[in-house]
């Protein structure tokens, strides 16, 4: 499950999740974020993508993890 909130990403960014969405076609599962800094950009990623782990400096580590469930606070 990805419940809507603040997730860093691995690298250290902030994003807003927003909500998963199915896509029309495919109906593959999307998660829909919105970057916490710069323009404020709108993104999508498949779920699974967004929800998988990622290799750093020889350790497994959530490329997404989830940090608070109000944008502003800290």
């Amino acid at each position: 499950m990805v419940k809507s909130g603040v997730y860093q990403h691995y690298k250290g960014a902030e994003y807003w999740v927003e909500r998963v969405v199915k896509h029309s076609e495919t109906e593959e599962a999307l998660v829909i974020y919105q970057a916490l800094y710069g323009e404020f950009g709108w993104w999508a990623r498949p779920k699974e993508m967004f929800q998988e782990s990622v290799e750093v400096n020889g350790e497994e580590i959530p490329r997404f993890e989830w940090i608070r469930s109000t944008r502003n606070a800290k």
